[in-house]
């Protein structure tokens, strides 16, 4: 997802070699939660209390069943999903004292699970709204960007195109290694889609639907600096509200930075809502 800004001009990297996945019915699953029980499994997941903030996020990540939920009735899941939800908390203050007006939802696997080289895979369905800040991403225990940084869903809210970056030493925040998949009209970001990371000693390739979209080399990110990827990595599932990253795609600048009138109305409705089916990491 990034620490710091992530320049939505930025379409770079190698190019990604379009060709259907191969099947690997051979790998062992290291990770898997799909989101079937009464409520949030808290053996994998930590749920992440806003303290510091980056970017200049217009929301507070809060502990709460207002913004993180398995819910039963989310049509095309499969036996339950983790629902998200960004809401409309005016002046909401923080333990530290922060205000913000939108609260929101941020869960990881930190200290509870890793994992170095293997397929990460999640089912997910966006909300279409400018300035929603969605993702499903990894970071290293240490200090960013040193630690590396791999985004396997990232979106803005534009219905057309999700993004997939890497974020590493010398590849970092507005210079990281990127690139957008553009859907095909009407469903777009607003459809169930299956994002996946493969992840290997010298590669990392992201697909979307069982096809892949880009492929990173080792050799092509060592010619920017380290290749920051081969320690340990936890899984990361948020829904940020506006901020750098927002606005430098949409522009906008009020009432919110990056998050037009439009998309507040879709957050007071109710209506701005991660859905994920299933996330699972496997390996060979």
């Amino acid at each position: 997802m990034r620490q710091w800004i992530l320049s939505s001009l930025l379409i770079m990297g190698c190019a990604g070699i379009l060709a259907p996945a191969q099947s690997r019915p051979t790998d062992r699953t290291i990770f898997a939660d799909e989101f079937s029980g009464r409520e949030l499994d808290r053996s994998k997941w930590n749920v992440i209390i806003t303290g510091e903030t980056v970017n200049d996020e217009q929301q507070a990540y809060v502990d709460s069943e207002e913004t993180i939920a398995i819910v039963h009735d989310a049509q095309g899941s499969d036996g339950g999903a983790l629902a998200i939800r960004a809401r409309y908390k005016p002046q909401f203050t923080t333990p530290e004292g922060a205000k913000f007006d939108f609260i929101s939802g941020r869960l990881d696997t930190r200290s509870k699970f890793d994992f170095t080289y293997g397929t990460a895979s999640a089912r997910v369905k966006l909300t279409a709204g400018a300035g929603l800040w969605p993702a499903f991403w990894t970071l290293g225990n240490g200090n960013w960007p040193d630690t590396g940084e791999m985004d396997i869903m990232e979106n803005v809210g534009d219905p057309a195109w999700i993004n997939f970056a890497l974020h590493g030493p010398k590849y970092s925040g507005g210079s990281a290694l990127a690139k957008r998949k553009y859907f095909t009209a009407p469903e777009g970001i607003t459809g169930w889609h299956v994002y996946t990371m493969r992840w290997t000693t010298d590669a990392l390739v992201f697909l979307v639907d069982d096809r892949e979209e880009y492929r990173v080399t080792r050799a092509a990110v060592e010619q920017r600096g380290r290749w920051a990827f081969d320690n340990p990595k936890f899984l990361i599932v948020n829904q940020g509200i506006g901020g750098d990253y927002p606005r430098a795609v949409n522009g906008v600048t009020a009432p919110y930075k990056g998050l037009p009138q439009s998309t507040v109305d879709v957050i007071k409705e109710g209506n701005a809502v991660l859905l994920v089916d299933w996330i699972r990491v496997t390996k060979s």
